[in-house]
């Protein structure tokens, strides 16, 4: 299975996001280990940006535009948007939305483009939220959302600590390059 991560930029920021992409190639790297860690499933990972052009209010990027998109690279790919906006619509407690084979997130951008904790902390862990979502209902996981969910509300209200991993893509308590969902109820 391809993991295509799509990091979605405006025109204007062409060229000045490099470090950001630079991570999202990384961060894919991590999850085709982690994606076959948690949940068994080998996938192959690519990247690519799409330049958002400026456009009119009726003819916005949005959800429906990303979804068209997908099916125009191919539905059996398993699309992933880093988007520069919320998906209009979601039933998940994060700036995200899943879907057979297609994922969307806000991927918020940090004042310093050196700021790996940031990238960490809001992008790297709404990834893991969704990509958990799709990989449990892959598996056949009977209620896979209200596990996902259940997770993700201990660690936003209950204090419970995302999982850490370092740039060796290991499990590490200090300094984490990436930050992803505690899986531990997954099994």
């Amino acid at each position: 299975m391809l993991l295509n991560f799509v990091f979605v930029i405006d025109k204007d920021d062409l060229g000045k996001r490099t470090k950001e992409f630079e991570y999202v190639k990384l961060m894919a790297q991590f999850y085709k280990k982690w994606v076959m860690d948690t949940f068994s499933i080998d996938v192959e990972v690519q990247c690519d940006e799409m330049v958002a052009h400026r456009q009119g209010l009726l003819s916005r990027l949005d959800t429906s535009v990303l979804l068209e998109d997908h099916r125009s690279r191919g539905k059996n790919t398993f699309h992933f948007y880093l988007c520069h906006f919320r998906p209009l619509w979601t039933d998940c407690p994060c700036e995200g939305y899943y879907a057979e084979n297609f994922a969307m997130i806000l991927w918020q951008k940090p004042k310093d483009e050196d700021d790996i904790l940031f990238l960490a902390q809001k992008n790297c862990t709404v990834v893991s939220h969704e990509l958990s979502h799709e990989f449990l209902r892959q598996n056949k996981v009977k209620k896979q959302s209200d596990i996902v969910h259940d997770a993700w509300s201990k660690h936003v209200f209950g204090g419970l600590p995302f999982e850490q991993y370092g740039k060796n893509f290991e499990k590490t308590s200090t300094n984490p390059y990436f930050l992803t969902i505690d899986t531990s109820g997954f099994r």
